[in-house]
């Protein structure tokens, strides 16, 4: 493959067509990154933040054109497209408020002594930011404004499909006056982007997407001693316990699964039902399922609209066959109607089954996983039998309970109680098992790639 072809997913028309790098155009990108870094490292935090806001602003006025690209090579509702830029600009705004303070060198006295010592957050050069489709602006940007502050360059490899999603961030960010080079885009194969994660001006690497490709990445940066943050894919259980708000979880796990499509990782998949409501949420569910207008994503009513493309589309096909032959009842949906378009209809499946796709993976798109606990405590038995952890949320009236089980027996990074939602700047972001590691968000990200130096003074 030498080119890059974009699709409308809603049309399946060719949008554009890019050339792929040559590993001496890539290499050049990160050299230019670095000399822009060792710049870009004397400002001071304070200095760097005005940069961010700047961003923020050019990102909201130039809104209309980054969502409709956006709804272009991905499917993304075009109204989730113009919320994603303000949660981007919201995010650039948060870090430089709070960059300044949460990366300030801290002053400590050693242990049993009057000896003085500073410890400070250092930055350490190029991040290789490795990122997926679902949000083609708040992927990236996530990464960009966190290094920033921090005082890193960063690189991105955007997927494919939304190639032009990442090169209008990246030309939107010169417009808003970064320094040239210090964030850029490369278009280039898996195997070039393997020697790129080992190249000597590549620091750390940060990587969203699946666990497998998870696991090729942090292996390949472990053998050159990388650091690197894996952000990847999930099954979240969402729990509907004896003393739920029954009407508030059957709303709030429709919208948890169809938001953006279903093409989530922190969305909710599975929903874990205990036995003394389960006819009762079915039912409920089920029929706000059907009742999903899908349709053009550009028009302002569609409440779903077709998955990324072709690949994905024959992969939900793939998952639900297989989870439909292992036992699971296929309640509504999961019949995709031929014609233009990858459109995969909202998609109940119920009583499924350790061993199937429905149960053991991630069914990235319109489909529910209904499954049946006895009581509370076999659905969070249901809940951690899981490869994954990075989301999931818990229904029930009386909060006090809801928090005990969430910290401290939920096996996940993220949970809501009694809500659905994505992503927050001010709260960490980020899973455990199969889900991967490292933090975003919360001021956690600020200090991810950055070399906590010791100075040691009499």
């Amino acid at each position: 493959m030498t080119q890059i072809q974009t699709c409308n997913p809603a049309t399946g028309k060719k949008l554009e067509t890019y050339d792929l790098m040559s590993e001496q155009e890539a290499f050049g990108k990160l050299e230019a990154a670095h000399a822009a870094f060792l710049e870009w490292r004397k400002k001071s935090h304070e200095e760097r933040g005005p940069y961010l806001r700047k961003i923020a602003q050019v990102l909201r006025e130039n809104s209309d054109e980054i969502s409709q690209l956006m709804t272009n090579e991905m499917g993304k509702l075009l109204r989730d497209g113009a919320t994603e830029v303000e949660i981007c600009a919201s995010i650039f705004e948060y870090t430089a408020d709070n960059g300044p303070g949460e990366l300030a060198d801290e002053e400590r006295k050693h242990s049993g002594g009057e000896k003085r010592g500073i410890v400070s957050f250092s930055p350490i050069g190029v991040i290789y930011s490795i990122q997926p489709w679902n949000f083609p602006i708040y992927q990236p940007a996530r990464v960009l404004a966190a290094n920033l502050m921090a005082g890193n360059g960063v690189i991105l490899k955007h997927a494919s499909i939304c190639t032009g999603s990442g090169l209008l961030l990246r030309d939107l960010c010169l417009k808003a006056g970064l320094p040239k080079g210090l964030f850029d885009v490369i278009l280039v194969d898996h195997d070039l982007s393997d020697k790129i994660i080992e190249h000597k001006l590549v620091r750390a690497v940060t990587m969203t997407g699946s666990d497998g490709a998870g696991s090729h990445i942090g292996e390949i940066a472990a053998k050159n001693l990388k650091k690197t943050v894996l952000e990847l894919g999930s099954n979240d259980a969402y729990l509907v316990l004896e003393d739920a708000d029954l009407e508030l979880a059957i709303e709030t796990c429709v919208q948890g699964r169809l938001y953006n499509n279903g093409e989530t990782c922190v969305s909710a998949k599975r929903f874990v039902v205990v036995d003394a409501l389960y006819d009762r949420f079915v039912s409920g569910f089920v029929a706000r399922m059907e009742a999903v207008k899908m349709g053009d994503p550009n028009n302002e009513d569609t409440q779903l609209g077709p998955v990324s493309g072709k690949d994905q589309f024959d992969t939900l096909v793939e998952q639900v066959g297989e989870s439909v032959e292992g036992g699971a009842k296929l309640l509504c949906g999961g019949n995709p109607e031929g014609g233009k378009g990858f459109y995969y209809p909202a998609t109940v499946l119920a009583d499924c089954r350790p061993g199937t796709p429905a149960y053991d993976d991630e069914l990235f798109g319109p489909v529910a996983s209904v499954i049946r606990a006895t009581d509370d405590d076999d659905a969070m038995r249901i809940a951690n039998d899981s490869r994954y952890g990075l989301g999931g949320g818990i229904f029930s009236e009386n909060e006090d309970k809801a928090i005990r089980l969430a910290r401290d027996h939920f096996d996940t990074g993220m949970i809501r109680i009694n809500s659905f939602g994505a992503a927050d700047p001010n709260m960490p972001f980020g899973g455990v098992k199969d889900s991967g590691y490292g933090r975003e968000h919360g001021g956690f990200g600020m200090k991810e790639f950055v070399n906590a130096k010791a100075i040691f003074l009499p």
